[in-house]
């Protein structure tokens, strides 16, 4: 299967991440230019090499309204100093929200996001965040935009649906994580203007490159952090900042002897949206490599490493939890089977067999993932009679599954799409052919053929 493998020893930021993707595709400067069409307000992105201890990689900027944000925000210093100029972050990570003050675009560029960050207040992000802190910069006005501000923006763009939605998840990811890091309601979470155009264009770049390399399966290795601390116009903030450790809660990661910030919120909520799993490279034909360069200049190379191969299709691994009942109701059995699945599991089933005495009875059986085993025997406990539950390992070959939407004049009508092992299927989301059903007196059979004619 297509495997796409990110080293992140170095971290992650957003520019790293477009730069290194960018590299694995045969006619960079073509996809450059369709980023360049994709109509983001006052973006353009430009690419350029960088050397960095010795290797040749893809150092990738984003010009705002003709400027480097560096530049950008040189000519409104006076916004920075007040207090939201995540310009941190700028190296990187044009993250938005008020969390980006760490963004600092990652150390990577690790300098300035310091420099500037620092100066600029407000913004965690140091480096990185200078996505935020045009945005005061911008008209000076301090206008903060929130996620449904973001969403309007998109939609003025060239950017496919497909790929918008990926943009609105990792967008959701850092709200959550500003939301906790703040204490404030995810609705109340509100991105900076200016910087908000860095963020989506470094968002929107990941997003794209992932669509168009279409990868079976995205595999990331533990996620170095950096070390120390970090100012911000709130104080002084341990690496990784709060936001950054939110959204890599349950992720491996480590620090190390490098003091800085090298993960930003944008670059971990894209990892962790994109990734299949978390862990050590896997056995692989390497086809394609990248290399996406920080500015800054350390003893290691600063750099987010890419590699694209084949792996073998390997069978998905699964536990299967059950157990027998005979003596439970079958509105009870399936309270226990909804409980079932909150609590984790994959897929919940019964099948009817004969135990003890003759009697008729019911197995119960749980699929799920080997961390919620656990949790799943728990609520198995709770909510049938049973007194014992069998635990078996079992692999699973699955087709990769996707969710795309129709527009019809009956609404919206949800497709599931599968594909692989030589297929590809697509159906209808029952719920959306039963809602139309209802609301115009038609069969389900009758909607199916209908939506399929559209």
């Amino acid at each position: 299967m297509k495997t796409i493998y990110i080293d992140c020893s170095m971290g992650a930021a957003g520019d790293m991440l477009t730069a290194a993707l960018i590299e694995l595709l045969p006619d960079q400067d073509k996809f450059l230019d369709k980023l360049n069409s994709l109509n983001i307000p006052g973006v353009r992105y430009e690419k350029e090499p960088s050397v960095k201890c010795g290797i040749t990689g893809t150092h990738m900027s984003v010009k705002i309204n003709g400027q480097e944000e560096d530049e950008y925000y040189e000519h409104h210093s006076h916004d920075r100093d007040h207090g939201h100029s995540h310009d941190h972050e700028h190296p990187h990570d044009h993250e938005p929200s008020h969390d980006h003050e760490h963004e600092h675009h990652h150390d990577h560029d690790h300098d300035h996001e310091h420099s500037h960050d620092h100066k600029h207040s407000h913004d965690h992000e140091h480096p990185h965040n200078h996505e935020h802190s045009h945005d005061h910069e911008h008209g000076h006005s301090h206008h903060h935009s929130g996620l449904h501000d973001i969403e309007h923006i998109l939609s003025h763009t060239n950017i496919p649906e497909k790929v918008k939605e990926d943009v609105l998840s990792v967008y959701k990811l850092i709200g959550e994580a500003e939301s906790d890091a703040h204490g404030v309601p995810v609705d109340q979470i509100h991105f900076h203007e200016v910087g908000t155009m860095d963020a989506i264009a470094d968002i929107a770049a990941v997003c794209m490159l992932m669509n168009e390399l279409s990868p079976d399966q995205v595999v990331v290795s533990p996620v170095h952090v950096g070390s120390g601390q970090v100012k911000c116009a709130h104080g002084v903030l341990p690496v990784p900042a709060p936001a950054t450790a939110f959204i890599l809660r349950d992720v491996p990661i480590y620090g190390g002897k490098i003091k800085g910030e090298l993960c930003t919120p944008t670059g971990a909520a894209l990892l962790k949206h994109f990734a299949t799993k978390f862990g050590d490279m896997p056995v692989m034909k390497t086809e394609a490599i990248g290399y996406g360069m920080g500015k800054k200049d350390f003893e290691a190379a600063n750099c987010v490493r890419v590699m694209m191969g084949q792996t073998e299709n390997k069978a998905d691994t699964v536990y299967e939890l059950s157990c027998n009942v005979d003596d439970m109701t079958a509105e009870e059995i399936s309270f226990a089977m909804d409980r079932l699945f909150e609590a984790g599991a994959i897929e919940v089933y019964t099948t009817a067999i004969g135990m003890k005495k003759s009697r008729p009875g019911i197995l119960i059986k749980a699929m799920c993932r080997e961390n919620s085993r656990e949790k799943i025997a728990e609520t198995m406990f709770k909510h049938t009679s049973t007194i014992g539950i069998r635990e078996s390992k079992a692999d699973r070959y699955v087709l990769k599954r996707s969710i795309s939407e129709l527009d019809t004049p009956y609404g919206k009508v949800r497709v599931k799409n599968s594909e692989g092992y030589g297929v590809k299927r697509a159906k209808y989301e029952y719920e959306d052919l039963s809602r139309i059903a209802r609301e115009k007196g038609m069969s389900i059979d009758e909607v199916r053929h209908l939506v399929s004619d559209l």
